[in-house]
């Protein structure tokens, strides 16, 4: 009976000893957390790449990297990842996940959201007021609520286009009637202007002016300028001048027209310039044709394709920074420049933040490795891997 209360004793102390070490350790730990000894998981890059398109949504695929700077998995139901998507302050698309565990190092998860056509018109008449630029900014956070504390990764893009600007011109150009004894050219356009007018919700308008020539002895008469605009095959816009112009013999005369681009086609046409099938990944041609109703001297009218002033233009995009027409050397891609990131925690500075947990005031863009040495090399913020099989990303798993 001694034996037995002495094993008694003995068995009881130990649990007590091991319950009393796993609370220490549980306060350790917790502490850890609360004074910033162990880290929260951050966001250490977004991908985004556009997916499937149909005439009412877009696809957006985003490959979102989490950090977790702990040297072990981190699995709390409380942790969630959010991130949006906005060009010039016009929220595209918005997703998360909830009650996601990750495991030491990097780790990736892969979100697909749907980015409503419908929000395209909003987008573009932004881009015009802009001076055809778009600031492209993805937010994405991670937050755990169990700890009351979230990082943030803010990465914005700069995006640029030229649609119209070469419509300016001084290329001297025929206008042909092709009629019965008529010598030709009745006239020539001499020099043509185009900017951007007053934009609305409804449409975009082109202001345009044409400076006319009349070479012949006797005087001309406009009656009408017409136009049609097309993007990639879609059809924009037509219509015509309701004012007649006068081009007197031997003299000039500037000819204003106006083409009206209707924004409710903008989604109709931002489907084609995701289809590669169309012209390309992102790719859009822009044309524009004209036709003139001139009165000849003698009373007749006659319509003239105004083929020699069709304007035709390229524009290509690399919204995401997909690396898309790189190297093609066609100065009409748009796209210029680069990506920034700033990572920030709540409670902490509002400085970039590196992969080894300094900060500084500038981004570095260098390629980290998981033991958080750098190689040197610059990248937009994609963190590498020595192991070739998972390119540096580790398994995520979601509850």
């Amino acid at each position: 009976m001694a034996l037995d209360r002495v094993v008694a004793t003995l068995t009881a102390s130990k649990v007590r000893t091991a319950l009393v070490g796993l609370i220490v350790v549980a306060a350790a730990v917790g502490g850890a957390f609360a004074l910033g000894v162990f880290g929260v998981p951050s966001v250490a890059a977004v991908n985004n790449s556009f997916g499937e398109v149909t005439d009412e949504k877009t696809v957006v695929e985003t490959d979102l990297v989490v950090s977790n700077p702990n040297p072990f998995g981190v699995g709390l139901d409380g942790v969630s990842v959010d991130y949006a998507v906005s060009m010039n302050d016009v929220e595209m698309a918005r997703g998360g996940r909830e009650g996601v565990s990750v495991a030491a190092g990097n780790s990736s998860i892969a979100f697909q959201t749907d980015l409503e056509n419908e929000a395209i018109p909003p987008w573009w008449t932004s881009h015009v007021r802009n001076d055809e630029r778009t600031t492209v900014a993805i937010d994405a956070r991670v937050s755990s609520e169990r700890l009351g504390r979230g990082t943030n990764l803010t990465r914005t893009r700069e995006i640029e286009t030229d649609l119209i600007g070469a419509f300016t011109s001084e290329e001297t150009r025929p206008v042909n009637a092709d009629a019965p004894l008529v010598d030709d050219p009745v006239l020539y356009v001499n020099e043509t202007r185009g900017r951007w007018g007053t934009v609305t919700d409804a449409e975009t308008p082109i202001a345009m002016e044409f400076d006319v020539y009349n070479p012949n002895l006797e005087p001309y008469v406009v009656t009408e300028i017409g136009y049609d605009v097309t993007m990639n095959g879609v059809e924009m816009g037509s219509g015509s001048t309701a004012e007649e112009y006068v081009i007197p013999s031997y003299g000039s005369e500037t000819v204003e027209l106006t083409a009206a681009l209707r924004n409710e086609r903008l989604d109709d046409w931002w489907v084609t310039h995701l289809d590669e099938s169309v012209n390309g990944h992102q790719v859009s041609d822009l044309r524009i044709e004209f036709y003139a109703v001139v009165e000849l001297p003698g009373g007749e009218r006659v319509t003239v394709p105004l083929d020699a002033l069709t304007y035709e233009e390229t524009v290509q995009t690399d919204i995401f920074d997909e690396g898309l027409h790189r190297g093609s050397g066609d100065e009409s891609a748009s796209g210029s420049g680069g990506s920034d990131d700033e990572t920030t925690d709540d409670g902490a500075s509002d400085e970039n933040t590196t992969d080894d947990g300094t900060s500084g005031g500038d981004s570095t863009d260098e390629n980290t490795t998981d033991d958080g040495s750098n190689d040197g090399n610059t990248t937009d913020g994609n963190t590498t891997d020595d192991d070739d099989d998972d390119g540096g990303l580790l398994p995520l798993s979601v509850d």
